[in-house]
């Protein structure tokens, strides 16, 4: 058995009536007394793209949720898509197991994001999201202006989160921090400002959108 796999079925098999087991390799099945089963792959991948993706569904035609359970693993936009168009969930062990209880594994996305994604995409003054990784987006106004967004997911993030955002993903226009607990610290604002894009709660990001 694999560490991940290990880790995963102590982590579901809680308090909260859930049992896991494994069904082969990487796979798991999940079951409770009132939830529908659940079949599960987890991933010790530091990132899942579209390959990676394509290539989990046909090893397990009957999966309903891939689980990226490093807590670094990234997300490519495009297997974020496919999972979704083939009603497979996505995300980490937490998003994993609350899903599995309340019966929504094959329609979950990443608990770290999934709020603040959904949150923008039913901004009136939005007419499109593109994701192209797990927190990074493009996002196009009504009135035709385009920029590129990163969330940041950090409880008070510094500016060696914001540089790293720029050496993992390329160039932002916003940073924005999504934790709703914390705000940037000003060595993340004096990196915005030396690498030329605003560190924003959401507060500001309205006004920011509101400007067109």
């Amino acid at each position: 058995m694999s560490w991940q796999v290990k880790y995963a079925i102590e982590n579901i098999n809680g308090p909260g009536g859930l049992r896991a087991e494994v069904v082969q390799g990487e796979v798991i099945k999940i079951h409770g007394d009132k939830q529908q089963d659940v079949i599960a792959m987890i991933s010790a991948a530091y990132s899942i793209d579209l390959n990676a993706a394509m290539q989990c569904r046909k090893e397990e035609p009957t999966l309903d949720f891939l689980c990226g359970y490093r807590k670094e693993c990234v997300w490519d936009g495009a297997a974020i898509s496919y999972l979704s168009e083939n009603s497979i969930g996505w995300g980490n062990i937490g998003t994993l197991s609350s899903a599995a209880s309340n019966g929504s594994a094959n329609v979950a996305e990443h608990k770290d994001y999934s709020f603040s994604h959904r949150l923008i995409r039913q901004y009136p003054l939005v007419a499109g999201v593109e994701r192209q990784f797990d927190r990074i987006f493009l996002i196009t106004l009504k009135s035709g202006r385009s920029f590129r967004v990163a969330m940041v997911k950090e409880y008070e993030p510094c500016g060696d989160a914001i540089r790293k955002i720029w050496d993992t993903f390329g160039p932002v226009d916003i940073a924005w921090n999504i934790n709703p607990n914390g705000n940037p610290t000003s060595s993340a604002h004096q990196a915005g400002a030396e690498l030329g894009c605003e560190v924003i709660k959401w507060d500001e990001f309205k006004t920011y959108i509101q400007k067109g």
